[in-house]
């Protein structure tokens, strides 16, 4: 009985912390749904009808997208406890481990879902932020022209506190959601109490009214109402934070009632006065509540950011370990969350694309319209690649996978194609930026493939050259050669031999191979092959959630029998000079991004934390 009253509180706990981070960012939304949909480019014509219709859509999306589709569906696909695009794609991998031409399509369609998933981080923060500041023009339409510094200030507040870690932060993000939660369902409370006939919105035959009485109309209608699921993909990628059950548990008891509540609440609101409709959020509460309600919804919308700033650090993380991207710095903010980490390129790359976003779009009405298509896109490849698991891994006959996934691919496509008609006034931006992220991701994989090819042409089996190295002088020591392949002798090892003459009494050949799981025990992580005559070859596994650390991994070598003194090893790292070549394995603009990506990539020393002091690095020229 104990136990089951400890597991409990730990649940509540855990439930509370997930409204913090999980939460944020579809907690947010209903600062401007409702406004974009009534008051926004495309304002949908105030009438009774159409009021009870847009409140149905949105109640009912946030139903079957996030409670069925995402609680009910896709969270079941967890990798080891682990969510998220890459977690996914690792998992839709090992499906078809044995058919490479489905990894292809999985990786291509994965990997654009993590770069709409980038598109997708660069506008939450503008968007979120700038509509909590736009409050202040509510009470005094004169604070109209301090709203973008205001929000400028905010966001480099944020950025500029990430190096510090979200450790002592994130002990109030759940606190402070639990009274943004409490506040948004008392505010509809407030006004659904004065006009009771709203609650007729949540029968469905209403949207399906409004959608078939305005077929043209519709459209524009769905291209808004998909803002108020915005976050929905949060509830799947901080899977393995928080669990299932507390995330579940904390959506299905607070926050959907909350969020139908407040979204009821706007639209009695709007009934009584079609004027609110230029900011029914704000103004549904009383008068009193304003400024305080700024406050806390410009509290809201920062760790709605911060969600999604985490995010995009995980996904660098992983994306660096998959082989998507170049070696980062990786700061790790805490010693005792392993997933709390901080990437700076990614920080300030992000910081400079949202303020661009605030002062180029510089309004939270124009920035919706780049908001739905980042976010629709990556909820449409999460339909995709989960079809894949529920084929391939959970053995789900072929016509129940069809209609399940079919009727969210349909949800999915509807919500796209309203989102692509929004393409010319902003929707291009996050697929811009998606399409670099694309470039740069299948780059980085293609050329890391190419580099390897080569180096397997230039290496000689390791047998010949271990019988081949007799009455070579021997020194003492240890020599460590890290290289990418575990068959043949490194280039690194070949150049040491050829300049100095000379073999150390033992030579450790490590590759570290990134697996499809997102951590491994420490009983799995090594595989060790001694060869003769003082060479062995050592293999080193990790998930891609976890960070290199070769000297623990030797450390670690002592139950093997073997023990290592950094003081008297060496470690020899080879530093490939990219040439792009004639030929056509890579267009010329691909190979000078790749050359360009591998020059400013974190060196081995840092990212595989050995100490520098101990490291040689030998140049080798590679023709791509």
């Amino acid at each position: 009985h104990d136990s089951r009253k400890k597991s409990r509180k730990q649940q509540a706990a855990l439930a509370l912390a997930a409204l913090g981070v999980v939460y944020g960012d579809i907690g947010t939304s209903p600062l401007y749904t409702m406004k974009e949909v009534f008051a926004g480019i495309h304002p949908i014509p105030l009438v009774p009808e159409n009021i009870l219709g847009i409140l149905s859509l949105i109640l009912w999306s946030l139903i079957v997208v996030v409670s069925i589709k995402y609680v009910v569906f896709i969270m079941r696909a967890d990798n080891r406890g682990e969510g998220g695009i890459m977690a996914l794609i690792a998992l839709a991998l090992h499906t078809v481990q044995d058919k490479p031409h489905h990894g292809k399509w999985i990786m291509i369609v994965g990997v654009l879902g993590a770069a709409m998933f980038y598109g997708d981080g660069m506008v939450t923060p503008a968007i979120s932020v700038l509509s909590a500041v736009e409050g202040l023009e509510v009470g005094a339409p004169a604070l109209h022209s301090f709203i973008i510094p205001i929000t400028i200030v905010v966001l480099f507040g944020l950025f500029f506190v990430q190096k510090s870690g979200t450790a002592v932060v994130g002990a109030f993000f759940g606190p402070v959601m639990l009274v943004w939660f409490s506040v948004l369902a008392l505010l509809g409370i407030h006004s659904i109490i004065d006009h009771p006939e709203i609650l007729m919105a949540l029968n469905p035959l209403y949207g399906f009214e409004f959608l078939l009485a305005n077929k043209a109309m519709s459209l524009v209608a769905m291209g808004n109402v998909v803002l108020a699921v915005t976050g929905a993909e949060a509830l799947y990628a901080d899977m393995g934070h928080f669990g299932r059950k507390p995330i579940s548990r904390a959506w299905f008891a607070f926050v959907l009632p909350a969020l139908v509540l407040n979204y009821m609440g706007q639209g009695a609101a709007i009934l009584a006065d079609p004027a609110v409709a230029d900011n029914p959020f704000y103004r549904s509460a009383p008068d009193w509540a304003l400024y305080p309600l700024i406050g806390l919804a410009t509290l809201a919308t920062v760790i709605a950011s911060q969600a999604v700033i985490s995010g995009a650090f995980s996904v660098a993380r992983q994306s660096v370990q998959m082989g998507l991207l170049p070696r980062m710095q990786i700061v790790h903010t805490s010693g005792h969350e392993e997933g709390q980490i901080y990437v700076p390129f990614t920080n300030w790359s992000l910081y400079l694309a949202v303020v661009a976003l605030v002062i180029g779009f510089r309004s939270s009405s124009n920035l919706a319209a780049a908001y739905g298509i980042a976010v629709t896109g990556t909820m449409l490849i999460d339909t995709i690649l989960v079809a894949f698991v529920m084929v391939l891994m959970w053995k789900w006959h072929w016509s129940v996978v069809a209609a399940i996934a079919g009727f969210f691919l349909a949800v999915d496509v509807a919500f796209f194609a309203a989102n692509a008609i929004k393409i010319p006034e902003g929707g291009w931006f996050p697929i811009a930026m998606g399409l670099v992220s694309f470039t740069v991701l299948t780059t980085w994989r293609r050329g890391r493939r190419l580099v390897s090819l080569e180096m397997a042409k230039q290496s000689i089996p390791m047998d010949d050259f271990i019988t081949a190295i007799d009455g070579v002088h021997r020194i003492n020591g240890t020599a460590v050669f890290m290289t990418s392949s575990k068959e043949g002798v490194p280039p690194a090892l070949l150049h040491n031999l050829k300049h100095n003459q000379v073999l150390h009494e033992r030579v450790v050949l490590v590759t570290v191979q990134t697996a499809d799981t997102p951590h491994i025990n420490d009983f799995d992580r090594i595989y060790l092959h001694r060869m003769g005559k003082g060479f062995m070859r050592l293999i080193v596994r990790y998930g891609f959630m976890e960070s290199p650390d070769i000297p623990a991994v030797l450390d670690q070598c002592k139950h093997l029998g073997e023990r290592f003194d950094m003081m008297e090893t060496t470690f020899y790292l080879s530093r490939e000079t990219i040439v792009p070549s004639m030929t056509r394995r890579m267009t010329q603009l691909r190979a000078r991004l790749f050359s360009l990506l591998t020059k400013n990539a974190t060196s081995a020393s840092d990212f595989f934390q050995i100490p520098t002091n101990r490291v040689v690095e030998l140049g080798t020229q590679l023709v791509i």
